[in-house]
């Protein structure tokens, strides 16, 4: 199955805007979506952050209003993660891109697909849009991601690294 439209959490994008490769997204896919709880929550953070910078100046994201479900928020996820699977399921065919492990058992439990930044590099190798994943990955850990070794292996086994 063929992902073309994502919902996406703030550690997503602030890495990949910091590590220099958040035009890795609209090459991806066709509508991204960002609930205004993300965004703003990604406005709220330092003056010279990457993602704060850059954020209001792309014109691939559509911003969305999103009223969290009492079933998600019954999680007591973060107000973006909430947000973001709350939009995913009412809205058909969207993937959630998240990082963190309890967000994604919480998808698992409504059924929400979900895929992770490191995810999105082995996509990108995938589709032919960049060559290799290992440098990128080094990137985004640098950029403030948590990547154990084990899931750093499991991505580039995957990319067939």
């Amino acid at each position: 199955m063929r992902i073309e439209k994502v919902v996406i959490n703030c550690s997503p994008l602030i890495v990949l805007f910091r590590s220099g490769q958040a035009n890795l997204l609209p090459e991806l896919f066709k509508t991204i979506v960002i609930p205004e709880q993300v965004y703003q929550e990604i406005l709220a953070g330092p003056e010279d952050d990457e993602a704060k910078l850059a954020l209001p100046q792309m014109s691939w994201i559509n911003k969305k209003k999103v009223e969290v479900s009492l079933s998600v928020s019954a999680w007591n996820l973060g107000n973006g993660e909430s947000a973001v699977f709350s939009f995913a399921m009412k809205q058909s065919g969207y993937w959630a891109v998240v990082d963190d492990l309890a967000a994604r058992r919480c998808a698992r439990t409504f059924g929400i697909k979900t895929i992770g930044t490191g995810g999105l590099l082995v996509l990108a190798k995938q589709r032919g849009i960049i060559t290799s994943v290992k440098n990128r990955l080094q990137q985004i850990r640098k950029a403030g991601l948590y990547l154990s070794d084990s899931v750093i292996q499991l991505l580039l086994s995957a990319a067939d690294e």
